[in-house]
């Protein structure tokens, strides 16, 4: 598994979340919701600058986004692409057979 984040994503974490250099973003499985890849689960961040766990991570602009391993799972080998949609003025998943 890989993970992407676009640039406009990167200013929205920067811009909403206040992220700055250094920041590690974890995503990870939650009940509730859905997905295109887990139903009745969707995908959720916190802010986690401990990513000794992480199983797979990127860095993009000096922020490192990551995924510890009890949540690869969720995945279900698909690849994550972090966007961001203009019209919610919020990041958006998509996902993709690795």
């Amino acid at each position: 598994m890989k993970i992407e984040v676009s640039d406009q994503a990167i200013h929205w974490f920067k811009e909403e979340v206040g992220l700055e250099e250094g920041n590690k973003v974890r995503f990870f499985s939650k009940i509730y919701g859905s997905s295109p890849v887990q139903e009745g689960f969707s995908l959720a961040f916190t802010i986690d600058n401990d990513s000794k766990n992480a199983a797979v991570q990127t860095e993009s602009d000096g922020i490192t986004f990551f995924v510890e391993e009890p949540d690869l799972w969720f995945f279900n080998g698909h690849d994550l692409f972090v966007g961001y949609n203009e019209a919610l003025d919020e990041v958006e998943y998509k996902y993709s057979k690795s």
